[in-house]
């Protein structure tokens, strides 16, 4: 008689995490990205993770027709509006592979343009100085890497650029922050819209080789040395994970696309506004 009702202890157990686990895998959804799902960073200010679930990305295809000198959802960037090749990095900055991305850019002397997250910008004021001291260009990409910002009111949203910005201006004063890339890429016209009320172009990209999924260096080197063509914004990541494989796949994709392109940072000065 007791072992069926530990028997019956356990059945009713596994129903039960079996239920949860599909109540989980229903809110994130089964077709979404790692990256979509969460993405989750740990940073000195705090000994807990900040976890983030993010809704649905909206479709490409949604967006309302774009306008002169657009090429984005919602009048985002996704060219340099040249021949140049622009090397973008999100997520950071981080102090294990910002450095050596950095080391990597000097090596080849290119200049690139880092899309950097408010929290991580407090945490490492000495990386964002010399980011902007080696002749980079900085970009807003909000302050907590928050995939939903741009479904937020309007204040909600000018409030939590400002902050960043404000964030890396007072770690590299007088660095200008012409741009603004939203986490994943989840625009909305609202985001594009107060972004460029503080003066920043939306920035999104034409070549992902999706490093934030971790595939090994050859498989990001490779896509994006067979998939850049002239003017296309590269998105590569030096924060948010662990990033070794972008930093070994940086040794390739440099010299070779150096030989077929000029590698430049985009205009300081936010030339290719919208």
């Amino acid at each position: 008689m007791a072992e069926r009702s530990t028997k019956i202890v356990m059945i009713s157990a596994l129903v039960v995490i079996t239920l949860i686990a599909g109540a989980y895998t229903w809110k994130t959804g089964f077709g979404e990205s790692a990256e979509a799902r969460a993405v989750t960073y740990v940073h000195p200010s705090s000994p807990s993770a900040i976890a983030l679930i993010p809704s649905p990305k909206p479709s490409r295809s949604s967006a309302p027709p774009l306008g002169p000198g657009t090429d984005g959802p919602y009048g985002s960037r996704q060219t340099t509006e040249g021949t140049t090749v622009a090397l973008t990095f999100d997520d950071g900055p981080d102090p294990r592979y910002t450095p050596q991305v950095l080391a990597l850019l000097r090596r080849y002397q290119v200049k690139a343009t880092f899309c950097v997250v408010g929290v991580q910008a407090q945490a490492y004021p000495n990386l964002i100085r010399q980011i902007a001291a080696e002749g980079h260009t900085l970009c807003n990409h909000s302050w907590q890497h928050d995939f939903d910002l741009g479904s937020r009111p309007p204040a909600e949203i000018r409030a939590n650029l400002a902050r960043t910005t404000a964030v890396i201006r007072a770690a590299a004063p007088g660095t200008p922050v012409p741009y603004f890339r939203q986490p994943g890429g989840y625009w909305t016209a609202a985001v594009v819209a107060e972004a460029r009320r503080l003066g920043m172009t939306s920035l999104d990209w034409a070549v992902d080789p999706r490093d934030w999924e971790n595939p090994v260096a050859d498989q990001i080197a490779s896509m994006v040395i067979s998939t850049t063509t002239a003017g296309a914004i590269i998105l590569l990541h030096d924060g948010g994970g662990n990033r070794s494989a972008t930093v070994a796949a940086l040794q390739r994709i440099l010299p070779e696309l150096s030989e077929r392109f000029t590698l430049a940072a985009l205009p300081s000065g936010g030339a290719a506004s919208n």
